[in-house]
């Protein structure tokens, strides 16, 4: 049986995510007393106790969702099961950065740090209520682009993230976004809904947040992975720093291949796909690409400690 290990991306927060591993294992308490040192604040605070509203704010939800994964990677370990059992990882949006620093690419403090400064960068690249995102269901990728060129009429409008065979995520202004809802159901679409998100990530619009990675990632050390990493922007495994660090650039405004990494790592033989950190959103999703896979989601101590027999 060959693994592959899967961390979420934003919308899989929730209050209190994380904490049942921090009091079990004392490595994964670990990682969020890092975290909480790299970025100067308590984090783990607003993670365990706080509102999910001030959670949700994408520069908190995304080191805070890299924590939690990164804590369910340490009771995975500590439960005999290391990251190099698996051979790839891989991550949805910043996902990617929990599956670098699960492979020692980023160190954990790097890591956070950059979800720090990525979160606001996104956040700020566009006025609040300028762009929009929505999920168009029941339509491939082919025919979302094309939806999509038909609703730009000039404006920023891609398909930001592929998610599987009947679900593709679009991203840009939001009058070409709500064109596209309005328009998606005589193409055949089954439903498409506007995303309760805060800026239009992965898309064009994004130019100003690429530009701000770049700088912060010119100054982190990128090591090679100790595992093969399937990167978001070329669906496929990368094992070098140099190419890591460019991708980790296009991303930022690149669209979110995860249909195809998913079918990549099926196709390379991984028949187990374990979804490290919050939430089963993306089990869900491989299952609707690689339907003969098992899969499998850590997300609480008790999750860990029945995993090893597997392992």
């Amino acid at each position: 049986m060959a693994r592959a290990f899967l961390f979420p991306g934003q919308g899989a927060q929730t209050i209190g995510m994380g904490r049942d591993l921090a009091e079990a294992y004392p490595a994964a308490r670990a990682v969020f007393d890092e975290v909480d040192a790299a970025l100067g604040e308590s984090l783990s605070a607003l993670i365990w106790e706080g509102d999910i509203e001030t959670l949700t704010l994408t520069e908190n939800a995304q080191p805070a969702l890299m924590a939690t994964s990164m804590a369910a990677i340490r009771a995975l370990e500590a439960e005999g099961v290391p990251v190099t059992s698996a051979a790839f990882v891989a991550g949805h949006s910043l996902g990617e950065y929990s599956a670098l620093c699960a492979a020692g690419a980023l160190s954990l403090s790097d890591t956070a740090r950059l979800l720090r400064i990525r979160g606001r960068a996104m956040q700020q690249a566009t006025p609040v209520g300028t762009g929009a995102m929505a999920a168009i269901l029941g339509l491939d990728l082919a025919a979302v682009r094309a939806l999509a060129e038909e609703a730009a009429e000039g404006e920023v409008l891609n398909a930001a993230n592929d998610n599987d065979p009947a679900q593709v995520v679009i991203s840009g202004t939001k009058a070409a976004v709500e064109r596209a809802v309005a328009l998606a159901p005589s193409k055949g679409a089954k439903r498409a809904l506007l995303l309760p998100v805060s800026a239009p990530f992965h898309c064009a619009l994004m130019a100003p947040a690429a530009e701000v990675m770049a700088g912060a990632l010119a100054d982190v050390e990128i090591r090679d992975p100790a595992v093969p990493v399937v990167q978001n922007v070329c669906a496929e495994a990368v094992g070098d720093a140099a190419t890591i660090r460019a991708n980790l650039i296009a991303q930022v405004t690149g669209s979110v291949r995860w249909r195809e990494s998913v079918a990549w790592m099926a196709a390379q033989g991984v028949d187990e796909f374990v979804e490290v950190g919050a939430g089963k959103a993306l089990s869900g999703m491989v299952r609707r690409i690689a339907k003969e896979a098992a899969t499998k989601a850590v997300n609480t101590a008790a999750d860990a400690k029945a995993f090893t027999g597997g392992a």
